[in-house]
């Protein structure tokens, strides 16, 4: 009998940092909060696959607290209401995730089947993912743990791989899992795609929570306590659970692969052929998109003569290309990357690069996303810096005060409610204030519309750390700016 999609419930994990995928994405704002596939996120196409209007129950994300607020928003934007969004402390890899998702799962729903969904892939096929997941939900639910194995259609050098076993009386489509096995060089990958038998593997997992639960704490005992503690203590901040930070720290770090699926004897596998990418490199999305006749897949502003085979996209500046062949060329406003298509998977080395350096551009972009909308620098030079701030409607920035900079303010479209000390004050379109060193105020927006306006900032330091937040309404600590 079909499982009841009421108890199979998604837990996306929103974890990573999509390092090959830079310069589009940076550790603060990563590949699965980016659009790289179409108009939504691969968050938001995530979420989308296992919807409560297919029957799903409601999804859990499990996220770095620096990606809430944006999280929040791109859920919101969805019309999904999250059955929780987890925060970690720290990153932990993926079992401890597993561990939260079962252990909050169970409370919830203890017949739940839990879906283990990376945020950062693409599936083509949606329908076949969701027969797909009908079927592994049923095999989970005679108590194994359920792996969605991949039919490989090139010798992949850059996934693992899993070989399958035999096939699981009663259960059509399914198989044990003979063993897992690490990324293979080039010659060991072409016998695996003649063998038949191996299956990439997705990171994509179904296990009954307390089959899991049970499988944790016979392999990993500190792991579920850990996470246990974690969750038992975990406080509620606004739309967020925040777990238990010293608890979740002494967890172990692993991955759910080696921390449970290569010791257990309940692996099986599911082989399917939906479409799948874990989008972990340029070259990756380059397969992924549409092209035209001589293979080029062009984003944005974009010229090209005698290209082919090439990925070339231009988030603002016109790009030109002339004579080339398998090339990556991505701008963005503050980089530009131009590499050979088949070495982007060596992008992560160019980001330990600038981390090494101590430079800014694998973390953020020139545009930084906040709670209340975003802000963008302009220009900036010695004793000022030009910002282009967005509130958004109902949007506003902390009580707050500088005691190195002062501030101009001139709306640009919408209207502004603006504090400066004891007075408070309306400005629409081409009105501006001024904000003076050490004077207390906020920016709000009132209306239905976006608000827009340039800062000016003038003053012997600018950081950002020259805030002092007095109120916030998103419950920031202070290390969290503006």
């Amino acid at each position: 009998m079909p499982i009841d999609r009421r108890h199979i419930h998604p837990a996306l994990l929103s974890g990573g940092s999509g390092t090959r995928l830079w310069p589009m994405s940076r550790s603060l704002f990563p590949k699965q909060l980016l659009n790289l596939t179409s108009d939504r996120s691969m968050l938001q196409e995530t979420a989308l696959r296992m919807p409560g209007g297919a029957g799903y129950a409601p999804p859990l994300v499990i996220c770095n607290q620096e990606h809430r607020f944006t999280i929040a928003e791109q859920m919101r934007a969805l019309g999904t209401e999250p059955a929780a969004i987890v925060l970690e402390p720290v990153g932990r890899n993926t079992a401890p995730a597993a561990t939260v998702a079962a252990l909050m799962t169970q409370a919830r729903d203890p017949d739940g089947i839990v879906v283990l969904l990376p945020a950062d892939g693409a599936i083509r096929d949606v329908e076949a993912f969701r027969a797909a997941v009908d079927i592994a939900a049923e095999v989970a639910a005679d108590d194994l743990l359920v792996t969605f194995g991949v039919r490989p259609h090139e010798a992949h050098t850059g996934y693992g791989y899993i070989c399958r076993g035999d096939a699981l009386e009663g259960r059509d489509g399914a198989f044990r899992v003979a063993r897992f096995v690490e990324k293979p060089d080039r010659a060991t990958a072409e016998g695996y795609l003649a063998d038949g038998r191996y299956l990439w593997n997705s990171g994509i997992f179904a296990y009954r929570a307390g089959t899991f639960l049970a499988e944790i704490e016979r392999l990993q005992p500190d792991m579920l306590a850990a996470c246990r503690e974690a969750v038992a203590a975990a406080e509620k901040d606004l739309d967020f659970t925040r777990l238990e930070p010293e608890a979740f720290k002494r967890s172990p770090s692993d991955s759910i692969d080696y921390a449970v699926m290569e010791h257990t004897a309940r692996a099986a596998v599911v082989p399917v052929d939906f479409g799948w990418s874990d989008v972990g490199s340029w070259d990756a999305l380059w397969a992924l998109g549409d092209k035209d006749d001589a293979g080029n897949h062009l984003e944005g502003d974009v010229i090209i003569q005698d290209v082919r085979n090439s990925y070339i996209r231009s988030e603002k500046s016109m790009v030109a290309a002339i004579g080339l062949d398998n090339i990556v060329i991505v701008e963005t406003p503050d980089a530009l990357l131009v590499a050979d298509r088949r070495q982007s998977q060596a992008v992560k080395e160019i980001v330990d690069r600038l981390k090494a350096s101590g430079r800014e551009e694998h973390a953020s972009h020139v545009r930084h996303y906040r709670p209340w909308g975003f802000y963008e620098t302009i220009d900036a030079g010695d004793r000022f810096q030009v910002k282009h701030l967005m509130v958004k409607p109902g949007g506003r920035l902390s009580l707050q005060m500088h005691h190195h900079r002062a501030e101009h303010w001139i709306v640009v479209k919408g209207t502004a409610r603006v504090t400066r000390g004891e007075e408070e004050m309306l400005l629409s379109e081409n009105q501006s204030t001024y904000i003076s060193i050490g004077m207390t105020h906020r920016l709000e927006n009132p209306g239905r519309l976006p608000l827009e306006l340039i800062e000016v900032q003038s003053g012997s330091y600018l950081g950002e750390d020259d805030i002092v937040r007095l109120e916030d309404v998103y419950n920031r600590t202070p290390d969290e700016t503006r």
